[in-house]
């Protein structure tokens, strides 16, 4: 709707109980034979709207903004002029309406967003001495041990300190069923508790928790100019001569100024002023209702056409906090013990890895100790007492002061050098007892969303990071990403972008704040998580509110509807706005009939629009069926390949017998078939044979777990590569290194002759049904 009547909602409710007051009114006198009163209400009803519309355009063009109501404003002048005052009645009631219905559409919207203000705590429960005692959620600090009880909203991020809490998230998630957090899990502030009471243990401030930060973005979009109508504005122009010229011709050719009013009146532009921004808002309030921030209408816009993707590494594609992967122990050490003694000593350092190790151990189950008599070297490590042994942990060369090295320790760090993972070496009683690694993992749902995002549309997708090029690759590899960008500083990130954004439109997704060059700089920029002092989220157009990346293909998909339907009802309006001007020219069409002809288009048009606030519906079925021909041929490929799946066992068998130089040629050879064969051939069935398997199986991902495995095929064949790389300029193969071959080998025969299974198995069965 113009800015003319942009007035608040109650505003806007009186102009239509006005327009309707007096239309009727009218009506009714007019029946009744007073005529001339009749007349009169019309052109009172009437003429606020033309002076409200005439102050619109005037600021529009003082604002060099040239918009299409100019036409609304010819037809109601024109009508007056010409004594058609009822029709001028009628339009202004079709504005009216118009409103009535945007005013329904922002309401929507703003009602997901209002419903994360409503929600936000108050007060807590905190423990003091033997009791409890109610405070306000601002007097909570970090470290306080809170009860929740149910039906209560968490009023600060912190960690379950009960054996289980069930929790809604769906303010902060969208998802709507009830999440099962156990002891020692992280829980946010602002969902509520849906079981029995627990304990939680604060870990920030109300302030500085993330619903206080949701709280922030949220008041800064609601606060933030209305969407753009951008899309309507590039054919105002067009619209308009187009319209003046009909109107024109009509007049010049008849001689009959009412025909050119006709015109103007069935050109009225409701279909195209209302139904671009209602769409929009609809679907802004689809994301709000998902847990997507959308800043503005415009951004919504940009988003639907995006075609390359730039990701961040850390904290995006992967969970950007440091997660225990793998846990080593010496021969004589009981694997548990070493992770619950260095977590019982971690617990007294402040370092980042410490709490990972820590936060690991719970989620095990392990009973941690106190730990005693603590001395700390400031990133170096720390050494402790925990009962009766005396425990040391940190890097290795800290750990070597307190126990002597191992043979097994050359090889573990190559590993975490390939693997770009983080150790933790851990000595019990002047012994090396094992070492923990941890690394920074790839999301869940990381794959499944880049799959979902290049088929919504994305064309490339980028890695940008400022990680050692090895590690980025790893990760890179592991996702088939399209292209890889390591060892970037901000300033080649913002480089990258710009280059890109040449070439299509350009979307960038980061948490850091040294993203916010590149997220300021993109066409959108999306940031991770709502910490809404960040300067990632300031400087984004968009927020996921809950740090999962699948968010962003729904944000996606429902921009790209959204646009779609916008166009379609500003077009559809259009066309049937165009018919009904020829229509008017030839004189088939009067001015009262017209006004009641684009009142109808407008309803369309306006209710057409409004299919953005519901979710799609879900896609029509396919035939649920594999060409046998198809199957035959697939089974055969793996046919084929089960002599390289032979090879690998035999290689691994022998390993060890073999001559240092036999042992090189023979690793080389399997390397090149694991690579030349085998990985092209599962690059092959994700790109071209998967997608017709998912719309044969329909559903949400079908192949994710097949997918999945795909990625740990790649991770062990790119370890295997780099391993047998190294040994060729090594004159003696070290026998660790021999056992950490045989371990990836034995890895991938066993987990390709697995996969192999499943996929003939969904073969057959795919290709049996009728």
């Amino acid at each position: 709707m113009p800015d003319a009547i942009s007035s608040p909602r109650a505003a806007n409710l009186a102009w239509f109980a006005l327009t309707i007051l007096c239309l009727v009114a009218g009506g009714l006198a007019y029946l009744s034979g007073a005529f001339a009163f009749a007349r009169g209400v019309w052109v009172a009803g009437a003429l606020p709207v033309l002076m409200a519309l005439a102050v619109s355009i005037v600021r529009r063009l003082l604002r060099r903004d040239f918009g299409v109501d100019v036409i609304a404003l010819l037809a109601i002048g024109g009508a007056l002029l010409l004594g058609e005052y009822l029709a001028g009645m009628v339009i202004c009631l079709m504005f009216a309406t118009g409103q009535v219905l945007e005013d329904y559409a922002e309401r929507r919207a703003q009602r997901e967003m209002s419903a994360l203000l409503g929600r936000a705590p108050r007060s807590a429960s905190r423990y003091e001495g033997d009791g409890l005692m109610q405070v306000p959620a601002e007097a909570v600090a970090p470290g306080d041990r809170l009860l929740v009880r149910g039906g209560e909203v968490v009023p600060v991020d912190g960690y379950v300190d009960s054996a289980l809490a069930v929790l809604d998230e769906s303010a902060l998630t969208g998802e709507s069923l009830p999440v099962r957090r156990a002891r020692g899990e992280l829980v946010r502030g602002g969902v509520i508790n849906v079981a029995a009471p627990f304990d939680l243990v604060a870990r920030a401030s109300a302030a500085d928790s993330a619903y206080a930060g949701i709280v922030r973005l949220v008041a800064a979009a609601q606060r933030a100019k209305a969407p753009s109508t951008r899309l309507a504005d590039r054919y105002a122009l067009f619209f308009v001569l187009l319209t003046l010229a009909a109107a024109g011709a009509a007049w010049a050719v008849s001689g009959d100024v009412v025909r050119a009013l006709a015109v103007l009146v069935v050109a009225t532009p409701c279909p195209l002023v209302l139904a671009v921004p209602i769409a929009i808002i609809a679907g802004m309030s689809r994301c709000a209702a998902r847990g997507i921030v959308v800043k503005s209408g415009g951004m919504l816009e940009r988003l639907a056409q995006g075609r390359v993707l730039f990701f961040d590494k850390t904290g995006t594609l992967t969970s950007g906090r440091a997660r225990l992967v793998a846990l080593e122990a010496a021969a004589d050490f009981d694997p548990a013990e070493v992770l619950r003694l260095a977590a019982s000593l971690e617990q007294a350092s402040p370092h980042v890895l410490a709490e990972a190790i820590v936060s690991f151990a719970r989620q095990r189950g392990l009973r941690l100790a106190v730990p005693a008599d603590i001395h700390e070297e400031h990133g170096a490590g720390l050494v402790g007492t925990i009962g009766k042994r005396r425990v040391a942990v940190g890097s290795h060369a800290y750990i070597c002061g307190h126990a002597a090295s191992a043979d097994w320790v050359d090889g573990l760090r190559k590993r975490m050098s390939y693997e770009g993972a983080a150790g933790v070496f851990v000595a019990i009683d002047g012994k090396l007892a094992g070492a923990l690694l941890l690394g920074d993992e790839v999301r869940l749902e990381t794959p499944h969303a880049l799959r979902q995002l290049r088929k919504a549309g994305i064309e490339r997708v980028v890695m940008v990071t400022g990680d050692h090029r090895d590690v980025a690759d790893s990760i890179g590899d592991a996702l088939g990403v399209d292209v890889v960008l390591a060892e970037q500083a901000p300033a080649d990130k913002l480089a990258a972008i710009e280059a890109s954004r040449r070439h299509a439109v350009t979307i960038m997704v980061g948490d850091g704040i040294n993203d916010a060059p590149a997220l300021a700089s993109a066409d959108v920029g999306v940031a991770m998580g709502a910490r809404g002092a960040a300067a990632s989220s300031e400087a984004a157009g968009i927020v996921l509110l809950t740090d999962r990346l699948d968010r962003l293909a729904e944000a996606l998909a429902i921009a790209q509807r959204t646009r779609r339907i916008a166009l379609e009802s500003a077009v559809a309006g259009m066309a049937m706005s165009a018919a009904c001007m020829i229509v008017a020219a030839f004189g088939w069409l009067a001015p009262l009939a017209g006004a009641i002809v684009q009142e109808g288009i407008d309803v369309l048009v306006i209710v057409n629009a409004l299919r953005a606030l519901r979710a799609p519906p879900a896609a029509a079925g396919t035939p649920a069926r594999l060409d046998p021909a198809d199957a035959s041929r697939l089974m055969h490929e793996h046919n084929e390949l089960g002599s390289i799946l032979d090879r690998i066992r035999a290689c691994a068998d022998r390993l060890p017998a073999l001559a240092d130089a036999g042992a090189n040629i023979e690793l080389a050879e399997v390397d090149a078939l694991v690579r030349e064969r085998l990985l092209a051939h599962e690059e092959d069935d994700e790109r071209v044979l998967y997608p017709r398997l998912e719309r044969i199986l329909g559903g949400d991902d079908p192949l994710a777990a097949l997918n999945r495995t795909h990625r740990e095929i790649r991770r062990l064949a790119r370890l295997f590569h780099r391993l047998t790389r190294d040994a060729q300029s090594l004159p003696v193969l070290p026998a660790d290194t021999v056992r950490e071959l045989q371990r990836i080998l034995y890895g991938l025969d066993a987990i390709l002759r697995l996969h192999f299974a499943q996929e003939e198995e969904l073969y057959h069965t795919l290709a049996e049904v009728a």
